[in-house]
């Protein structure tokens, strides 16, 4: 979800506003689809976020920065060497398209003013960062060639070329009865479509508010239109002309139960009576909330580490099916004995190489049953009995040792699982350097441990209890070792998910008998930290810290405990939502 080109041109305003004259001192990159350029003004520093973020492309002034990576990416350098200390003489959006200039001016030799344009073009999956100076590209942050497209190549030192055009009318500038006359044009279409077909930088948001405040469906077709809807609709087109030229814009967020973003504008939105609209004294601001809740901030490696524990839960997964239909076929073992023994009867009795099975009574048969035994004609009765015999003894031995496998490859799923559980709850540069080394001292990622890392340890989330209490939550398994292991203390209590992957939740006592109320919110939060967080009846673990131990040589995060009680946990959400909100360790 983001902005259409119609909502675009407040937005351009808006940062017009703030940033004009001002110096790109810092450029950085925290992430591969994000750019952040510090703006200094006179008085005040402006962060401007870009995401090329397919589901959320976006520009906006934010307050909150992320964390940067210890070496910036090479995009970043290139945009540092070419525009970090020039001044902002103008944002400029295309049209009312999605595309977005800034250019910027800089002093060169002789006193000769040099203008270099950073064009962001905020188009989902084609959304892209390009720097150009007189009208050649000098870099992008996405390359496009011919292989990827045979309409528009962006890479260096090729022209630039906007995005093909399209045949639209401006409605900030054509004249209204040239607009609905194209309308008209459209008999067969529904209202909706049209607008999209007729109105330049139209998305299905500012179609569906302007059908919404004309007080028509949205799929009704423009044949069925008469003069009062068509007077109808050329007043909810002014309406929405004026709400995007009115200063400062009344920007609109509507989100559903979930906090999922269903529509966002520039303007009030009313075609969504069942949800809550959102209203924000700046469209930054809602951008930024927008952006937080569609989750743009990616950091370095999650997704990479995200797809690599998947790759290895998949292969473990379907190692241990493998293994199972073995051990089943091994626990035929029995079989080859009883053929042996009776081969063994009766061999006196049977001719060398004559049949290629052969029908006896069953020794071991109370009822007198037969027993049919396959046999290889090339060998001898001795020969078959020696080979039935060394078929069990090899069986008898897989079982063991397919036994002990998936016991192996399971402990490899539940850890596997608890990665995959760390990395969800991740947030920081920190968190995701510490999972790359526990991914790299157990073997699954082959790359070589930094000497010193540049990042501070990360520490777990602490919160609050009503009367006091602080409740310790580990973010990965190392520091779940150091908070069970090293933090607690022998008398406070642990929780953890029952046989889920998950925290290790610490609720500190001092001595006191630990409140029923404490308890559950601290259950609570260990069944909200865990793979099953969403979900009801969550069975949660707890014990005091003192019957807790770490078998040796164990993977990280694996413990075993006694004297436990379980508690069926179901979260609630919206309850946590403030005591989330107020991690002290933030």
């Amino acid at each position: 979800m983001s902005l259409d080109g119609f909502s675009m041109r407040p937005l351009v305003r808006e940062l017009n506003t703030a940033l004009i004259g001002g110096r790109i001192d810092k450029i950085t990159q925290p992430n591969k689809q994000s750019i952040l350029l510090s703006v200094r003004q006179p008085g005040k520093n402006f962060w401007l976020h870009i995401s090329i973020n397919p589901q959320n492309p976006v520009l906006h002034i934010t307050e909150k920065t992320p964390e940067n990576p210890p070496e910036p990416p090479l995009f970043c350098m290139v945009l540092r060497k070419q525009i970090e200390t020039g001044r902002i003489a103008e944002i400029r959006q295309h049209s009312l398209d999605r595309i977005i200039l800034l250019d910027i001016d800089f002093l060169a030799a002789g006193g000769k003013i040099v203008t270099k344009s950073l064009i962001i073009e905020l188009m989902g999956k084609y959304s892209n960062i390009i720097i150009v100076q007189d009208g050649i590209i000098t870099d992008s942050l996405r390359k496009v060639g011919s292989s990827n497209s045979r309409v528009r190549q962006v890479l260096p030192g090729l022209p630039y070329e906007l995005p093909p055009g399209q045949d639209k009318l401006d409605l900030l500038d054509a004249p209204m009865e040239e607009i609905m006359a194209a309308i008209q044009q459209q008999p067969e279409q529904k209202l909706s479509k049209a607008l999209l077909n007729v109105c330049m930088g139209f998305g299905p948001v500012s179609a569906k508010e302007t059908a919404f405040s004309a007080g028509l469906p949205a799929n009704m077709l423009i044949s069925t239109l008469d003069e009062a809807d068509l007077q109808a609709l050329r007043g909810a087109l002014q309406e929405i002309r004026q709400a995007c030229m009115t200063e400062p814009a009344a920007a609109s967020l509507v989100l559903d139960k979930n906090k999922k973003v269903l529509a966002m504008a520039s303007f009030p939105l009313h075609y969504l009576p069942d949800e809550a609209a959102q209203t924000f004294p700046s469209i930054s601001e809602m951008l930024e909330l927008s952006t937080k809740l569609t989750g743009s901030y990616t950091l370095p490696d999650k997704d990479r580490f995200k797809k690599l524990v998947k790759n290895e839960l998949n292969r473990a997964e379907n190692k241990r099916t493998v293994l199972h239909e073995e051990l089943a076929a091994a626990e035929n073992a029995e079989d080859y004995k009883i053929r042996g023994d009776n081969l063994m009867t009766y061999q006196y009795e049977l001719q060398d190489h004559a049949e290629a099975s052969i029908t006896v009574n069953n020794i071991y048969s109370e009822q007198g049953e037969t027993i049919t035994i396959p046999l290889d004609q090339r060998l001898t009765i001795i020969q078959n009995m020696q080979g039935c015999y060394h078929k069990y003894d090899k069986l008898k031995r897989a079982q063991a040792l397919l036994k002990e496998q998936i016991v192996q490859c399971e402990d490899n799923i539940r850890y596997l699982a608890s990665i995959e559980a760390s990395l969800q709850a991740s947030s920081t540069l920190s968190e995701i350097a510490e999972i790359r080394a526990e991914l790299i001292a157990s073997g699954y990622l082959h790359e070589k441990l930094k000497k010193k890392s540049q990042d501070k340890p990360s520490r777990p989330f602490r919160f609050r209890t009503p009367d006091g209490h602080d409740i310790l939550v580990g973010k990965n398994n190392y520091q779940n070792d150091k908070l069970t292991f090293k933090t607690a203390s022998f008398n406070d209590l642990w929780l953890h998910t029952k046989d889920i992957p998950g925290s290790h939740v610490i609720l500190r006592l001092e001595g006191e008998e630990p409140s029923e109320e404490n308890i559950l919110l601290a259950a609570e939060l260990a069944a909200h930290f865990s793979k099953a967080s969403g979900s009801s009846k969550i069975p949660v673990d707890y014990t005091f810290c003192r019957y807790v131990k770490k078998p040796s040589g164990s993977k990280p995060g694996f413990v075993i405990f006694t004297n436990q009680k379980t508690l069926y946990i179901t979260p609630d959400e919206e309850k946590l939502a403030p005591l989330l909100a107020a991690d002290e360790n933030a």
